[in-house]
């Protein structure tokens, strides 16, 4: 499996060690499944892990938080990303607080948008709250849109 950041979009490969509470945490954002490359095991060739990897992501970016005017992608909620060789996703998420009015929705939302992808098997949402979430999990595009630079 492979992992890629969502601020700088550099693969990892899974089992690397976490980084440390003071460094930057490296699974922002992930979609697993390495593709059909010798001594991976995944059967499912590196060109359809492209394409849903950026159906999921578009799936994720239709995902808002009510109270905030930015996609729960942008904003960093989306811990990990994984797509089995059946094409069955797995995606960790947190929210901005644990507190959130719509902590019992929005993994609903969430397991919708990406069962809406085209040629996605069953779909598991796991809300987590370790790391928590800060403003350093945002892209550029979310402080920009929230006007915090």
């Amino acid at each position: 499996m492979i992992e890629k950041t969502q601020k700088d979009d550099t693969a990892v490969p899974a089992g690397a060690p976490e980084a440390e509470a003071d460094e930057q945490v490296e699974i922002k954002a992930c979609v697993g499944a390495t593709g059909g490359e010798e001594g991976t095991g995944s059967a499912l060739p590196p060109d359809e892990i492209e394409r849903l990897k950026g159906d999921l992501i578009a799936a994720l970016k239709t995902v808002y938080d009510p109270e905030i005017p930015v996609d729960i992608y942008e904003l960093g909620l989306i811990y990990r990303l994984e797509v089995d060789d059946d094409r069955n996703i797995e995606v960790d998420m947190t929210l901005t607080a644990p507190g959130c009015p719509v902590a019992g929705e929005m993994p609903g939302w969430v397991e919708n948008a990406v069962s809406s992808v085209p040629g996605v098997g069953q779909v598991k949402v796991k809300l987590v709250f370790d790391p928590p979430w800060d403003m350093t999990r945002m892209s550029d595009e979310a402080r920009l849109a929230l006007n915090m630079f």
